[in-house]
């Protein structure tokens, strides 16, 4: 039997190589034996998918198996985003929730997530004990017929929509969004965001909203993989000029990340997004409250802050840390660097249709265009330039260049002095003007990430170059 490895969100994998059916039932297995340990298997557990391939009918596998150990499910009959599944184990009082979903990963990978009963992400030590619960024969795994689980209730299919919908308007009001008269374009890169903003904002709204890659198409054409920055949005946002666009919100595969576009279709990066939050939060509708960050994401936060006189908590990457965090210190917002962000009142996990709808309501409120907001933001915290390269590694390498990046200490990085050194998660180099080059591991993919963020823009290219010398890629 394949080794599964659990990484930052789940387990991610190429379809038709290690991601078959054998081992989503493997992974069901491992998920209904820890619910079991853990006295949650009484809740039941919710499950969902995407639009890549086969991931309805990897869902009905995970469903059979978790039945087969008499733990009711609840199988979402259709494709339905991460974020609203993260809610429905919420809504149904659940032991927690399966999602069959790659998220961002190109389009040959399937993955394996799961979730906690409050909708977040399972902590590390959790994951590792799911992981180690995974059976290695088939024979222990327990199966029963997806059709017979159906007829004595033991799954039963539902609509995840209206509970979600329900608590989106609890957290915000869409009326001044539906009534601004904006042009909006959602690229929904093929995924489980196609036709939330029109059915959120309605076909009577003075908003319009246009959607491109709105339809189900595994192979994500235009695109390398459904994740929200460059190249990936190239696509979508060539369309922003065409029907003379406000704003762009783009979606991720499964839609809990969103990227933005401005008025002019250029890209606005998920650092400046966070930022973006962070001020609508404390500045536009002045609430108050901790903020929490992966150190991969932008130090504007950190200025925020302290301006607004909240604490920020900087974690290790992925939302396995970031939801047990918010939980812990009742966090206003939380985020990453990928374009996830999480928000009080919700579940501890990204949700990029809400994150859409605060932006949109920033717009509202302010009266500015995106790139006007951007210069507020900056006149506030000053200009912040951030990039990254993705390079993909053979595993036989990879302890190389551990040691390496681990015993780099150099004294100047793009020409600017280096003044500290943070190893939370991978390697992070604090520079003379608060910003930062960080270089880790995926967790989810075969791949070392170089990422700056700088108050230089004529220093990124420098920074960067530095980063891959350092890790010996250049």
């Amino acid at each position: 039997m394949d080794p599964i490895k659990f990484g930052t969100d789940g387990w991610r994998a190429r379809i038709a190589d290690t991601y078959t059916f054998t081992n989503v039932r493997r992974c069901a297995q491992g998920f209904a034996s820890y619910l079991q340990q853990e006295g949650l298997a009484d809740k039941g557990v919710v499950i969902g998918y995407d639009q890549r391939f086969q991931a309805n009918n990897f869902a009905g596998a995970a469903a059979e198996v978790l039945a087969a150990n008499n733990i009711h499910v609840w199988l979402t009959e259709r494709n339905t985003p991460t974020p609203t599944i993260s809610y429905a184990a919420v809504d149904k009082q659940a032991g927690g929730a399966i999602n069959i979903t790659a998220s961002h990963n190109p389009p040959e990978d399937c993955g394996f997530k799961v979730r906690d009963p409050f909708g977040g992400a399972i902590a590390p030590a959790g994951l590792k004990k799911i992981e180690s619960l995974i059976p290695d024969d088939m024979a222990a795994v327990k199966r029963m017929k997806l059709d017979d689980g159906l007829s004595d209730g033991k799954i039963t299919l539902f609509d995840a929509a209206p509970a979600y919908i329900e608590q989106l308007n609890r957290l915000i009001d869409l009326q001044p969004i539906r009534d601004a008269g904006f042009n909006v374009l959602v690229d929904c890169m093929w995924g489980n965001g196609a036709g939330w903003f029109p059915r959120l904002l309605g076909a009577d709204a003075a908003t319009k909203i246009t959607e491109v890659h709105n339809e189900r198409n595994p192979i994500f054409p235009h695109m390398s993989r459904p994740e929200p920055i460059v190249p990936n949005v190239d696509h979508g946002l060539s369309f922003v000029s065409k029907i003379g666009a406000d704003v762009a919100i783009i979606n991720d595969g499964d839609a809990d990340r969103v990227g933005f576009g401005d008025e002019n279709g250029r890209f606005i990066d998920q650092l400046r997004v966070y930022g973006l939050l962070g001020y609508y939060f404390l500045e536009v509708r002045g609430d108050r409250g901790p903020i929490v960050k992966t150190i991969s994401t932008t130090k504007m936060l950190n200025k925020l802050a302290k301006q607004y006189n909240v604490p920020v908590h900087e974690t290790g990457v992925g939302f396995k840390y970031i939801a047990p965090k918010m939980m812990e210190v009742d966090a206003l917002i939380g985020g990453e660097e990928s374009g996830g962000y999480a928000f009080k009142g919700h579940v501890p996990e990204r949700d990029g249709l809400l994150a859409g709808l605060f932006l949109l309501d920033l717009m509202v409120r302010t009266g500015k265009k995106p790139s006007e907001l951007l210069d507020t933001l900056f006149g506030k915290v000053g200009g912040h330039y951030y990039d990254r390269i993705d390079s993909r590694f053979e595993a036989a390498d990879k302890p190389a260049i551990l040691e390496r990046v681990g015993k780099a200490m150099p004294a100047t990085i793009g020409g600017l002095k280096v003044v500290d050194k943070v190893t939370v998660d991978g390697n992070q180099f604090i520079m003379e003007d608060g910003g930062w080059l960080l270089i880790r591991f995926s967790g989810t993919e075969p791949i070392i990430r170089v990422y700056c963020e700088t108050t230089h823009e004529d220093k990124v290219a420098a920074i960067l170059d530095d980063g891959m010398k350092i890790a010996g890629l250049r």
